[in-house]
């Protein structure tokens, strides 16, 4: 997309949630640590992000419930929409939830200003193994939204202080290639430490942690944004 609007198609496309994987099957595969992202590195269980993915796979929790640990929850959120919305920003970021194309674009310009660019990823659900082809990094800031597992339409939007945006191309083992966003945060000090700790091993705050804008989220970055495309196809 050229300009500000979120098309209704796109949007149409991101409200049609998919069945989830368990926690166990996603984590490890959405997270993942910025010195892993280089030409040759092969990425593995992608196919996962074709669908809606539970909130806690995103590493930003509620700051209520940000020291717990969360059992395997299956096909639904952990957290209640009151939860996720209504509490305090994590630390290092500004949240806020959408339920139209119009209050996400306004958000993604408070924070932006109007030159901006959506971008939905395209995973495809048969394609679960990829090899990074080349990293290209494509800006310094920029607003996630993720759209959440929930019956409302709700997108998770957040701008994440000191935050690095990588275009990445990827070619699946049939030879489909895939212009994938990469998202990494350097400011993880609100990210949920017992997710860290299962996942990557690490604490929060102490190295940037990366994950791909999958089907159903929507990265707003500063227009230019290198080798984008128009043309981006939504997975059902």
């Amino acid at each position: 997309m050229g300009s500000t609007d979120l098309s209704v198609l796109t949007l149409f496309c991101l409200a049609l949630a998919g069945i989830v994987a368990s926690h166990s099957d996603i984590e490890g595969k959405l997270l993942f640590l910025e010195n892993d992202l280089y030409p040759g590195k092969k990425m593995s269980g992608l196919g996962k992000l074709s669908n809606v993915l539970p909130f806690r796979t995103i590493g930003w929790l509620p700051i209520e419930k940000s020291t717990q640990q969360s059992g395997n929850v299956v096909e639904k959120e952990s957290y209640s929409l009151d939860e996720i919305c209504g509490g305090p920003a994590a630390i290092g970021e500004d949240k806020f939830c959408a339920t139209s194309s119009e209050s996400m674009k306004d958000f993604a310009i408070s924070k932006l200003g109007t030159k901006i660019k959506s971008y939905s990823g395209y995973f495809a659900k048969n394609q679960d193994q990829y090899v990074v082809e080349e990293v290209k990094k494509i800006a310094d800031k920029g607003v996630m939204c993720h759209r959440m597992n929930f019956e409302k339409l709700v997108f998770y939007c957040h701008q994440v202080n000191a935050s690095t945006t990588y275009m990445v191309p990827l070619v699946a083992s049939d030879g489909t290639k895939v212009n994938a966003l990469a998202a990494c945060h350097h400011d993880t000090r609100g990210m949920n430490p017992n997710l860290l700790d299962e996942v990557l091993k690490v604490k929060p705050g102490t190295i940037p942690v990366c994950h791909f804008v999958g089907n159903k989220a929507v990265a707003w970055l500063p227009i230019p944004v290198v080798g984008d495309s128009d043309d981006r196809p939504c997975a059902i």
